[in-house]
């Protein structure tokens, strides 16, 4: 046999040999993707992308190619804690389609737990956008408002807080609109809504500082700005406990987890450190009751300032910041009912 068939004939066997490992691969992975899908859809094709392979759908979507099942662990000494420490264990999932996966009691908590948000491995902190806080967390508008808002325009980057993994990334037809959900090494979810774009995808690693989404008005929103949440285990806690909005830093690396953390409208621990003597409420256990009639409120209207509902209220702006604890710098919101007597 000439060399030059010879060549031909290796060349024809190397292609064989590769088709049919790629044919095995391609069976596997839609054996793989067919079963994990539930049968909701049909594997068509791999492919091999910058951020890994990729299995394409037939109904038109995509998901990373991904053997092994994450667990959604992120802190096992947290984890640890959660589950073999407590009266009755907490659970914790791991789910790209569901906004919220567990519904935990942490009322119920036991003992005060660290929890070291920024450690050796992970010292970055990133503020989600740096912008004006125009809704706080606690009760509004007849419910409790879980999270920060901060005004942005249409198209504003959105940061990856600290480093971690996306678990959540498409539109929630629950209110949110387009939302980016992260877990961080640190043991706690970040909530990002509201968003115009989504620039991640679920099950991708994220470092402090990335760029996670593109701020805006989609779900239930009547302006555009970023609706910012940190929970844990599920359950919503001030994001003023951790992150200085003002400073636009983080307060403390350390926090102390317990169960007054997550009561509904829980104002943070250093609100009650830094108030002056005598102002709160708490000082006073019996405080003199208020009959109904004597309280007032007034809805701000558009363009309204605190300088002239004061004048037309006939009182004053530190007054009016002292019944609302608001400060004067504070951005008003139109719709807001604001106590004036």
């Amino acid at each position: 046999m000439s060399e030059q068939c010879k060549r031909n004939s290796l060349s024809l066997i190397s292609l064989f040999s590769f088709s049919l490992n790629r044919s095995i691969l391609h069976t596997f992975i839609f054996i793989t993707c067919f079963c994990s899908q539930a049968f909701a859809q049909r594997a068509l094709d791999t492919v091999d992308t910058e951020v890994g392979k990729v299995i394409l759908y037939s109904n038109k979507t995509w998901a990373l190619y991904n053997p092994f099942q994450f667990d959604g662990v992120m802190n096992p000494r947290i984890h640890k804690i959660m589950t073999n420490e407590q009266d009755s264990p907490y659970s914790l999932t791991w789910n790209n389609e569901v906004c919220f996966g567990t519904k935990n009691d942490l009322s119920k908590l036991k003992d005060t737990i660290w929890l070291c948000v920024n450690d050796e491995q992970n010292q970055e902190f990133t503020m989600p956008r740096k912008g004006i806080v125009t809704s706080r967390y606690g009760f509004r508008s007849g419910r409790y408002h879980n999270g920060i808002d901060i005004g942005l325009n249409v198209g504003d980057t959105v940061y990856a807080t600290w480093n971690g993994k996306v678990r959540y990334a498409k539109f929630n037809d629950g209110g949110f609109g387009n939302l980016v959900i992260l877990r961080h090494f640190n043991g706690l979810e970040t909530y990002h809504a509201h968003l115009s774009k989504l620039l991640v995808y679920p099950d991708q690693n994220v470092k402090s500082g990335d760029p996670i989404g593109l701020g805006g008005n989609t779900g239930h929103s009547f302006g555009p700005h970023l609706h910012f949440e940190i929970r844990f285990y599920d359950v919503p806690m001030n994001p003023e406990e951790i992150i200085d909005f003002d400073k636009k830093i983080m307060k403390d690396e350390n926090l102390m987890v317990h169960k007054g953390l997550f009561r509904p409208g829980a104002k943070p621990t250093d609100y009650y450190e830094n108030q002056p003597d005598g102002t709160i409420a708490a000082t006073n256990p019996t405080p003199a009751p208020v009959r109904t009639s004597q309280l007032k409120y007034y809805r701000v209207k558009p363009g309204d300032s605190l300088t002239e509902i004061a004048d037309r209220n006939k009182t004053t702006v530190s007054k009016l910041c002292e019944l609302n604890g608001i400060k004067p710098s504070s951005v008003l919101q139109a719709g807001k009912s604001l106590r004036i007597k």
